[in-house]
């Protein structure tokens, strides 16, 4: 028997042809994936770029200047002057005063009993004499400026500046 060459690339042909596809369809899978994670990275720098901008911009106010914001999602940072679990008091609050102690607070975090379980510390202790900065919501109650802390997240400790002498 003999074999022509047409003959014996026949069959192969089809193979032939099926790997050429198989070489497209990778390529294409290739630049889909090259798209999907050039997204990716640009996406994570822009959420990079523009998160650092609005924490850069988010406008910091003292417990003084709370009384303005009522309504307002806001970060107030103060020195925690008096602090007290009312374990007395209806839905056990924590109270922190910023800046001037009870009786004479000028702006308070209020931290109810059913939230005080997500802190690892008392709040009361933990915060005493620190300088924090909370963030949430301003609300006024019995004319003095508040905000209800539900998590711990809500409040860091600010760093303050350091001065040279």
């Amino acid at each position: 028997m003999e074999f022509s060459k047409g003959a014996f690339m026949k069959p192969l042909g089809g193979f032939c042809s099926f790997r050429g596809e198989i070489q497209k369809m990778e390529s294409i899978i290739m630049k889909k994936w090259s798209i999907i994670f050039t997204s990716a990275v640009l996406l994570i720098l822009c959420l990079l770029i523009f998160g650092s901008i609005s924490v850069a911009e988010e406008e910091l106010i003292k417990p003084n200047e709370a009384e303005k914001y009522v309504g307002k999602e806001k970060t107030v940072c103060g020195t925690v002057a008096s602090a007290t679990y009312a374990t007395r008091t209806k839905g056990q609050p924590t109270f922190l005063n910023l800046d001037q102690p009870f009786p004479n607070q000028i702006f308070t975090v209020v931290i109810w009993g059913s939230d005080r379980k997500k802190f690892n510390d008392p709040p009361e202790k933990f915060y005493k004499g620190k300088t924090i900065c909370v963030t949430g919501k301003i609300k006024s109650f019995k004319g003095k400026p508040e905000i209800i802390v539900n998590d711990p997240s809500q409040i860091k400790f600010k760093s303050e500046p350091t001065t040279s002498k």
